[in-house]
């Protein structure tokens, strides 16, 4: 699949073989006249969603020749590389976590040696300061909230100094940049089992395994009492995009549904598309994460005009059956995306 003849791409999507770089591949290549280069760490046969009309490359972007390689003859990149997981990952992998300062610092380098045009960092709500997510009826937070700083320790500190340094390669170098803080992303074709799964994949592979098992109990972490909006991978995409091409854009922006849900309330919807109730147990003492978070939008309304719309139960319904789908298939013996 990897054409080592191919054309200078125009657009390089770094993250390629993960979930939402996966998505953003599949839209980028439907535009006509658009060359696309996606580049990921994994073996392409490891990629969630791979193309044959892309170029394909595996590239360790921790290394600044990878990155300088990635980048030759982009016009535009979306940095969206980064060893990261759910919360059961980056809470136990803090150091790991931080050294995708490595990716982001070679990559903002390469664009600016290789006289990319825009680029574009995907950042995270945990960026922002801890202490305004105490509470599971929290406000949401505005894009100022992120100062003054105190993000989640490892993943988020890594994500608010990437934003900093994308910030002043603008300001020093005149480098193009763009800078969105999602708010849990969920979807088809992405983590759903192995450790690094978030909230949506791992409560839509429990329930499937409880109805499929005849073990009609999950377990569930921390209280179920914790709240999230959660957005789905489409409406990310479509966010992604518009924040690139917007000139009205130079801050970083959330990226998010502003609609709140409890995990109690999660694991009901799923249990609803299984038609069954399960026997809840909770653990208090595994990874949680802040107690509530929730994006406020006013500001990508006002510059945008538009915000993530997909209802929950739309979104979680297609996620829900695409992990069912690879349940079923795992359990036969066939080859799955993990």
């Amino acid at each position: 699949m990897t054409d080592s003849n191919a054309r200078p791409a125009s657009i390089v999507v770094t993250g390629a073989g993960g979930f939402i770089g996966g998505h953003l591949v599949a839209a980028l290549r439907r535009e006509r006249g658009v060359r696309v280069r996606a580049v990921d760490i994994r073996p392409l046969a490891d990629w969630y969603q791979c193309f044959p009309d892309v170029e394909n490359l595996q590239l360790d972007l921790r290394l600044r020749e990878s990155c300088q390689r990635a980048c030759e003859g982009a016009s535009d990149v979306y940095q969206l590389a980064a060893d990261m997981g759910g919360m059961g990952f980056i809470e136990t992998h803090k150091a790991e976590c931080m050294l995708s300062v490595l990716i982001n610092t070679h990559m903002l380098l390469a664009a600016k040696d290789q006289k990319v045009r825009r680029f574009f960092f995907s950042s995270s709500a945990c960026a922002y300061n801890v202490e305004l997510q105490r509470s599971e009826d929290v406000a949401p937070l505005r894009e100022s909230d992120a100062y003054p700083a105190m993000p989640e320790d490892g993943y988020g500190w890594e994500k608010l100094f990437s934003e900093r340094m994308c910030r002043h390669f603008s300001e020093d170098y005149g480098i193009y940049t763009r800078v969105a803080r999602f708010h849990n992303v969920y979807g088809p074709f992405g983590t759903w089992d192995g450790g690094r799964e978030k909230a949506p994949a791992a409560l839509c592979r429990k329930v499937i395994e409880a109805k499929e098992t005849g073990e009609h109990r999950i377990g569930i972490w921390g209280t179920g009492t914790q709240t999230r909006s959660f957005m789905y991978v489409d409406d990310c995409v479509a966010g992604i995009r518009m924040i690139m091409d917007s000139a009205a854009v130079d801050e970083p922006l959330n990226l998010g549904s502003h609609e709140l849900v409890s995990i109690n309330q999660l694991v009901d919807i799923v249990e609803g598309f299984a038609g069954i109730k399960l026997e809840r147990s909770y653990d208090p003492t595994a990874p949680k994460g802040v107690n509530g978070r929730n994006s406020d939008n006013t500001l990508i309304k006002a510059k945008l005009g538009w915000e993530p719309s997909t209802p929950l139960k739309d979104g979680l319904r297609r996620t829900y059956d695409w992990i069912h789908e690879q349940y079923l298939a795992r359990r036969s013996g066939r080859r799955v995306a993990l």
